[in-house]
C-alpha cells in the first residue's frame, strides 16, 4: 500500500482505527510518511493530542535515528531539547547537510536555531551575537576553531538558501546587509560568503521588492563591500 492510500485509509470516518489503543495508533501513524502527519494530526483531537506528547517522538526519533539513544547531552548555550526537538534537529541535518559525524544532531539544532531567531522574532539579535553562539557551541564541544566556523558558516548559509520568499525575509535580508562590519577575532566574524549570499539573495529573488532607491543604495553598498559583483545583480 503507498504512502498515498495508508493516509487515505486513516482519515476515512468509517475507519476502525478510531478505537485502536495509544501504542498502536503510534505504531500506525509512524509507518506513514512524515508530510502526512500534518494532515493526520487534523483528523480527531485525540490524534492531535498523540503527535504533541513525547511517547510518539520518543518512538519516531529511534525508530528513524537508532544511534540517538546513544547520545550524551552536550555542553554549551543551544540545548538539546526533548524527543520532538530532537527528531527535527536530526531530520534537517539528514536532509540538509548529511555531515554523517558525531556532530550531526548539534548542527541540526543549530540550524533549528538560528532558523527560529530569524522567522519568530521581528527583531532578531544582531548577527554577530547569533554567530557568536553557534561558534560558541561548537567549541564547547571540543571543535577547533577553524572547524566550528566552518560548520557555522555552514548553517548560516543553510538558513539564508531556505528561507521562504516573503515580506519578512526581504527585511530581514535587508537588515542584514546593512550591519555594519564590526571588527571581531576569528572566528567570531561572519564569513564573505555568508555576506555574499545575503546580496546574492536580495538581488534575485528579491529584486522587484526594492524601489528605484533602494536598489541603487544597496547597489552601492555591495559595491563597496565587495569590489566586484556579478552582472545577474545588476539592472533594475
Amino acid at each position: 500500500m503507498t504512502d498515498t492510500n495508508k493516509t487515505a485509509t486513516l482519515i476515512s470516518a468509517d475507519c476502525p482505527i478510531e478505537k485502536l489503543p495509544d501504542h498502536l495508533l503510534i505504531e500506525i501513524f509512524l509507518s506513514v510518511h512524515i508530510s502526512d502527519w500534518v494532515n493526520i494530526s487534523c483528523v480527531k483531537k485525540q490524534w492531535a493530542k498523540l503527535f504533541q506528547e513525547e511517547c510518539l517522538w520518543d518512538a519516531a526519533l529511534i525508530r528513524s535515528f537508532p544511534l540517538a539513544g546513544q547520545a550524551k547531552r552536550w555542553p554549551g548555550p543551544i540545548p538539546r531539547g526533548l524527543s520532538k526537538r530532537r527528531y527535527a534537529a536530526l531530520y534537517v541535518n539528514k536532509h540538509i547537510f548529511s555531515l554523517h559525524d558525531e556532530m550531526d544532531e548539534i548542527v541540526g539544532h543549530s540550524y533549528l536555531f538560528l532558523r527560529e531567531q530569524f522567522e519568530i522574532s521581528t527583531m532578531p539579535l544582531p548577527s554577530g551575537i547569533l554567530h557568536g553562539t553557534i561558534i560558541d557551541q561548537f567549541i564547547a564541544c571540543g571543535k577547533s576553531q577553524d572547524k566550528a566556523y566552518e560548520l557555522a558558516s555552514l548553517i548560516w548559509l543553510a538558513v539564508i538558501d531556505n528561507l521562504e520568499e516573503t515580506e519578512q525575509t526581504f527585511s530581514l535580508l535587508q537588515r542584514l546587509a546593512l550591519e555594519a562590519d564590526v571588527f571581531l577575532p576569528f572566528p567570531y566574524s561572519r564569513s564573505y560568503k555568508v555576506q555574499w549570499r545575503v546580496f546574492e539573495r536580495l538581488f534575485t529573488d528579491f529584486r522587484d521588492c526594492f524601489n528605484h532607491v533602494d536598489y541603487y543604495d544597496f547597489l552601492s553598498f555591495a559595491k563597496n563591500k565587495f569590489q566586484t559583483i556579478p552582472s545577474s545583480w545588476l539592472g533594475y
